[in-house]
Formats: C-alpha cells, structure tokens, sequence
C-alpha cells in the first residue's frame, strides 16, 4: 500500500510496514493489554461485519462516547469507517441537553459508551432521540449491551465480502466524521470532515514531528473525540509508533512505566506541570535551591539555535546536566517532542521547556481545518518562540484586510453539518475564515495575536485584545483562570478565579486565617495580594488595555459549571451572566 487516501488504510499501512507486536495498548484493572496490529485490524473487521448484521449502512452515523482513550475506540473507529458509515465522536463532558442535541442532530442509529457515568446520561436523554436504535457499553454494565456481543456476532465471516465492497466504494472525498465544535456560544456545530480532510493533515504534519519510525513509543491523553489528537493517533499509526493510553490524571505515573518518546500537550497542562516543579523547587532548602532556581532562570531566557551565544549554551549545559535532567526523568526520560496546541502558549513555557529538553512545539489549527494549519519544528531553522510557526506545505494562510486568519488547503472542512448558511458565513472563495487575528513575519511564521470575536472596545473606543492580558496574568502561580471584561464600559476589569491550592499555602505562611474559600477571597490581605499580582501584569500593557479592577471568585471554574469548554475555552458570555453582580458592582450598574 504506497498511498493512503482513506483513514482506515492508516493500520493496513502499518500492519504492511511495520507490524506491530504492541500497536495500542490500554491499562486495564492495573495491566497493561497489548493489541497488535494484526489484532487491530482484525478487530476492526469483526466490528464492520457485525455492524453490517445490525443493518447499518453507509452514511449511518454511529456515536462513540468515552471517558478516557482507550483500544476499543479505534477499532470502533476503523469498524465505521470501512463500511462508509461515519464515526461521531462526544466529548464525555457536555451536558445531558448537548447530548441529545448533539445524537437528534447527527441521527445517531448506535451509540458506544465506555462506562457507566457516560450511560447514566445517555439513558435519562435517550427516549428523545428516536434514531438510536441501541446502546452499547465498553465496560461490562448490568442491564447494558456490551460491546463484546458485538465482537462475537461478527465472528462469522461470510460477510467479510461485503465488507471489502463497501471498504473499495468509499472515496478520500467522502465524509468520514462529524466532530461536533464545544462552541464558546449556541448549539455545537456539526463539523464535516472528509477521509481527504484528515489524511492530508496527518501526512504533512507527519513531516513536522522528529520521529522514529517504527520504534517511538507515543503516550496519548488528550480526549481522542477531540480533533487535534484524533489526528496524530493517525499520524502515530502511519509512524510505527507503539500508543499507549493514559487518563489526564496518571500522566506522570504512566510516562515512567513506558518512557514516551512523543506527546501531545495543551498549554494548561503545560502551566500546571510547570507550577508543580517549581513548588517542588521552592521547598528545596540552602544551595540545591539556589541550583535549581539559577536553571529555571537560565531557561526562561532560553532562544533556540545557540542564539545567546557560547557561554548561555555552556550554563545551558550544566542546567541540563544538574536540574533539568530529573525533570525528563519524571515523565520517563526519553521524552523529545511535544506538539502544543488548542490555546495560546505562554512564551516563557517554550523557553523553560525546550532549555529543559522536551522539545515543546506550538502548533496553530481549529476542528474546521482537521486540525493543523501551522506548527513549529526544531529543524530547518522552523521553530520561533511567540509564533506557531510556519504553514504546512499545500496550506495558503491569508491575512484579510483586518487581520483575520484566512485558510485554504485539502484540510479545510466540508461545512457544517445540516447548516449551510453558517458555511457560508466562514467559507468564502473557497477560503475559511477563522475568526483568529493574526500576522505573518518576514521568516514566514505565523503569530496569533486575538479572537476576532473576542476583541472588544472600551466606551473610550480603544480596542482591547482579552487573550492577550490573560496569558499574562495567568503567568501568576496565584491565578489558576481570568477573564478580562469590559466591552463597551469605561475600562477594562477581571474576574479571577485563583490558585486555591497555592492561595491556601500562602494564607498558612501568611497566618491568614479562612474557613473557606468564600472567607479566603474576602479577606483584606488576600485581596491586597491580588492587587500586587494584577500591577505587575499590567506593567506589560498600555494605559487603556490596564486592568483596572477585579473580583475573586471562590467558585472554581470547570466544564461541569459550564465556565469551560471541554477543550478547557472560557464560555465568556455564560462567565459573565454566572458574575453579573460582580459585573454590575464594578461598573456601578
């Protein structure tokens, strides 16, 4: 197989090349279970000739649903697709409203569960929605099909003919996935990717990423329903390398068990690694303190391609040598590459990272691009901190007059599902508009500078930029998220949700006494603290961008409160109606 044109010739592609002993491999009941390519593929036919014995036809849309990546969304995944039925992907954490939204919406004939918490909120919708026709379960879960029924009706395989027919039929310009967006505002939007939308990502993305061919070891945890990892799962499979899932929170206990090669990351993430070694740091007492604080300080002045000169890079060394070298220890030693994408990077991050040695590379893309539009690499003279780096080869980025990101390449979508006004909206001449802001230096990186939505003007008509000032006050080890408020008022203000973990030290060390979060952010000292940490971001910032006030909030801000998308956005218009007396109290409405 030289060319791959649909994503199901992903593992036939590996199973000829490479034929993995250990091609994904998921914990189970504290054992680490194998499956091989072979197996995969095998698998992956099962579920195609039972899905054709339940009747589902091309075009059918079957929805997977699971709470962590895991081997049984693959071979569902694989399953779908060769039969020219399309795999639609929830994220676990919506609502039970978005569900049934999201499964009345697509049409959905099945739907695939991985546990019990996901099927609870299947169950008290599923009488809404009469396509389904029968849910099934990952997990073994009284009074719920399990999907291993499935395995054994597919066991016979005098069917396996249809299945190579229906497999031949199905084009690289066909649909293969509808991935619904956690829009920041309204319903989610039905995003129509094409086998060719996705193939063409992975495979120029593929030359972005330094890796092994046939020997990587990949470590996934970022939500696969999720574009950005759906896609190297695919770029992994087409590499040879070996996948091992993790949930979000085992990442470090996992990455020394199978000493990952390769990662995806988000900058969230990022953040909190980052905070949790220097809290480690900060408890270190006389010179190895001084040590580890001396590297951190090297890092965070770190410039690729030996740009500071010969003796940064001999300190660099020894930084490497003495401090940093524990930190790749952590997360298994071997670590060399992280792809960082879904939000802005802090810029300090790459610096501390990449002097560490791990390799973290921001990339730039959005569901409706599959995703990757930009990414950095640390070849070829590609990596530039403060940027996402350059466009892929057969991408045209275009800047519009008022500086929107505009995209044309094989990775832009089909539309949106059942809504072809709001494809009209964003797709113009054969170019998506992406709603970012952004520019292109004179190298050809690009750089992301706003949210075309989420820019706002003052009373004062100056236009404030919110990402911007919250990437910096978000640099603060006491504020865990913000958002920046203040369109059409006579200033920009904030509401904040702090560190509570690292408020309550402080308030210990402080002797600040609080019963509760509640008391903690009401309390004088505290407040006078926030005050010192909001003048100090604001230095960065021109007088009419400064925030000028700002309220705690001792709720903490999650998916499950509706603050956040999945993808860990603020839901800016829920945020403010949550805080409106907050609001009104600030601007004296």
């Amino acid at each position: 197989m030289q060319h791959i044109t649909r994503l199901f010739d992903f593992p036939y592609y590996q199973l000829e090349k490479y034929n993995l002993e250990k091609s994904i491999v998921t914990k189970y009941n504290g054992t680490w279970v194998a499956t091989s390519t072979q197996e995969y593929i095998g698998h992956a036919n099962t579920i195609s000739r039972a899905l054709l014995k339940l009747g589902v036809q091309p075009n059918d849309k079957i929805a997977v649903i699971s709470t962590d990546n895991r081997t049984e969304w693959n071979i569902m995944d694989i399953g779908i697709l060769q039969l020219g039925a399309q795999n639609v992907p929830i994220y676990p954490t919506i609502s039970e409203d978005d569900y049934a939204y999201v499964l009345n919406h697509s049409e959905a004939k099945y739907c695939f569960v991985s546990d019990s918490e996901v099927l609870e909120k299947v169950r008290a919708i599923q009488n809404q929605v009469p396509t389904l026709i029968e849910v099934y379960s990952f997990d073994e879960i009284e009074g719920c099909k399990n999907w291993s029924e499935l395995l054994a009706l597919g066991e016979d395989e005098s069917n396996q003919d249809e299945v190579e027919k229906l497999k031949n039929e199905v084009k690289t310009d066909d649909l293969a996935t509808l991935i619904y967006t956690s829009g920041t505002t309204g319903k989610p939007k039905g995003v129509m990717l094409s086998h060719k939308n996705l193939v063409s990502n992975a495979l120029e993305s593929f030359h972005r990423i330094p890796i092994e061919l046939g020997s990587s070891v990949a470590l996934s945890f970022l939500p696969v329903c999720h574009v950005y990892e759906r896609m190297l799962i695919y770029l992994y499979q087409y590499c040879g390398a070996s996948i091992y899932y993790a949930p979000i929170d085992k990442i470090s206990e996992y990455a020394q068990e199978v000493s990952p090669d390769v990662m995806t990351a988000v900058p969230r993430l990022l953040e909190k690694v980052y905070d949790k070694i220097i809290a480690k740091g900060t408890d270190l007492t006389s010179i190895k303190k001084k040590l580890f604080f001396w590297a951190v300080e090297v890092g965070l002045k770190y410039e690729p391609y030996g740009k500071n000169g010969w003796w940064y890079e001999q300190k660099l060394a020894l930084a490497r040598k003495l401090i940093f070298s524990k930190w790749k220890a952590a997360l298994g030693g071997k670590l060399s590459v992280m792809a960082s994408g879904s939000a802005a990077l802090q810029p300090r991050l790459a610096r501390v990272f990449n002097a560490a040695g791990f390799g973290v590379m921001e990339g730039y893309g959005l569901t409706e691009t599959s995703p990757v539009v930009s990414v950095n690499d640390m070849r070829n003279k590609g990596f530039k901190i403060g940027t996402v780096g350059k466009p892929l080869a057969h991408t045209e980025v275009k800047i519009a007059t008022d500086g929107e990101i505009c995209i044309k390449g094989p990775q832009v979508m089909m539309g949106y599902y059942k809504d072809d006004v709001k494809t009209a909206e964003v797709i113009k001449d054969g170019y998506f508009h992406t709603g970012d802001i952004g520019e292109i230096d004179a190298e050809g990186f690009l750089k992301i500078t706003d949210r075309k939505k989420e820019m706002f003007k003052t009373s004062g008509g100056k236009y404030v930029a919110p990402q911007l000032l919250e990437n910096r006050f978000k640099q603060s080890r006491f504020i865990e998220q913000i958002m920046v408020i203040g369109e059409g008022e006579k200033m920009p203000a904030a509401f904040i949700q702090p560190d509570f973990e690292f408020l309550q030290n402080w308030a210990k060390i402080h002797n600040v006494e609080a019963k509760s979060n509640q008391e903690l952010i009401k309390n004088e000292n505290v407040i006078n603290r926030f005050q010192q940490e909001v003048d100090d971001a604001n230095e960065s910032f021109a007088k009419w961008e400064k925030v000028k006030q700002f309220r705690l909030t001792a709720d903490i801000w999650n998916t499950e409160n509706g603050h956040l998308t999945p993808t860990m956005k603020l839901k800016r218009k829920i945020v403010k109606e949550k805080y409106i007396d907050l609001y009104n109290d600030i601007y004296n409405h």
